[in-house]
């Protein structure tokens, strides 16, 4: 992406972030109290919050100073997303990524900001022909699945905009840590198990992955906010950790069994970001390792359980 400004209008300073009620927008509010939240639900951290009813009529922001926008929206529930017959009536991966993404930049792109920052998933890149670690520059396979099609349909919006917006679009790598809320990544999915069924399960331990804690991403995306780049940019440790190493924190953490079902899965075995150019950009490393995440996320998790 090469952005050029264009927009004769020049907001004042200040952040506006889409979708805090979500996971990693939650955080990413909390990291940053002046970080005005943007949307039809206040998220509860504190922070400012606009209500607008639909992403088509921004008209509520034309009275409020930002430069930067964080644009957090989307839905991760890889499953239901793929499910061959939706219920009629149900929203579609694109609904969720590639509309509102255009609907925004389109009515923004002439306030001349100075950073527009999107999320998309390392899921993009083919695992059939990448190289380990993973780069921006790797293969990608856009067609895997409808989730992944949608996310590189949002990336390729991103770079139509990017002649008026400055954009940085991050690769997201698997991000767990506490919610109250359902999720679908195997983490929170083990968690919940173990607090309500005092017992879990794994298609299989074998893959590894790079796991990121969701506070060490939330300070990651601020850092990446105020930086002067654009383009595409892993968001990883570095680190591959297995299935294997975090069922066994897991049950160690939460004194119950976890059995293995032994599946043959879909994707490499073995996945990590190369984060050389994530580095390049911001001084940053994870705060918590696999197993002070995880015990982390049991811990308070088990809290709100109980």
């Amino acid at each position: 992406m090469t952005p050029r400004s264009s927009g004769s209008h020049r907001p004042g300073s200040g952040t506006i972030l889409f979708g805090g009620s979500g996971f990693l927008g939650s955080h990413i509010l909390k990291a940053d109290p002046k970080i005005i939240s943007v949307g039809r639900t206040d998220p509860g951290t504190g922070n400012r919050h606009v209500f607008v009813e639909a992403l088509g009529n921004l008209e509520p922001l034309e009275a409020i100073e930002f430069d930067n926008v964080i644009f957090n929206v989307g839905h991760s529930d890889h499953y239901s997303l793929e499910k061959e017959t939706l219920e009629r009536g149900a929203l579609t991966a694109f609904d969720y990524h590639v509309a509102p993404v255009i609907q925004v930049l389109e009515q923004l792109k002439s306030r001349g900001l100075r950073k527009f920052v999107h999320f998309s998933t390392v899921l993009l890149y083919d695992w059939k022909k990448i190289s380990m670690p993973v780069s921006e520059s790797d293969p990608i396979d856009p067609r895997s699945t409808r989730y992944v099609l949608s996310k590189h349909m949002a990336e390729e919006a991103c770079r139509f905009y990017s002649r008026w917006i400055p954009i940085v679009n991050i690769r997201l790598a698997n991000m767990y840590g506490p919610s109250p809320r359902q999720r679908y990544d195997i983490v929170h999915q083990l968690v919940v198990q173990l607090l309500t069924k005092h017992s879990g399960k794994v298609w299989t331990t074998r893959p590894s992955r790079d796991f990121i804690y969701v506070e060490d991403a939330a300070r990651a995306v601020l850092q990446l906010m105020r930086t002067e780049s654009s383009g595409d940019v892993n968001l990883g440790t570095g680190t591959a950790t297995s299935v294997a190493e975090i069922v066994a924190i897991l049950r160690a953490v939460s004194g119950f069994s976890i059995d293995d079902e032994d599946r043959q899965v879909n994707g490499p075995s073995e996945f990590r970001c190369d984060t050389t150019r994530l580095n390049s950009l911001i001084d940053w490393k994870p705060e918590y390792s696999i197993d002070q995440g995880l015990r982390r996320t049991y811990e308070l998790m088990s809290n709100w359980h109980h």
